[in-house]
């Protein structure tokens, strides 16, 4: 994948927020990886805790956002639980603004 498309889906995924914390799920650590292969994008992703009760909210959001960009066709959401999010994946700013940092 190009570096300026992967740019364009780091900002889509910045506008998607975790309701509960409301810190977008990119600076939270939860995007694993972006991939693409012929016309789809697959993002492997985690939720802060397997029964998170946000997670069909928080994985369409994802979905919805990655697919607003015309260069993009599909999009496949990977959700995975290993390896297990913690506060170590946030990045600088989620930290500041959860006043961990």
């Amino acid at each position: 994948m190009n570096k300026n498309l992967e740019q364009k889906i780091i900002q889509q995924l910045k506008q998607v927020l975790d309701p509960e914390l409301g810190i977008n799920v990119y600076d939270l650590g939860l995007i694993y990886s972006i991939s693409k292969q012929d016309d789809a994008v697959t993002i492997k992703m985690t939720l802060t805790t397997p029964g998170c009760p946000l997670h069909d909210s928080i994985t369409s959001g994802v979905q919805h956002a990655v697919a607003k960009l015309e260069e993009v066709h599909e999009v496949k959401i990977d959700l995975v639980w290993t390896p297990a999010w913690n506060p170590t994946l946030m990045s600088p700013i989620a930290k500041t603004l959860l006043g961990w940092g």
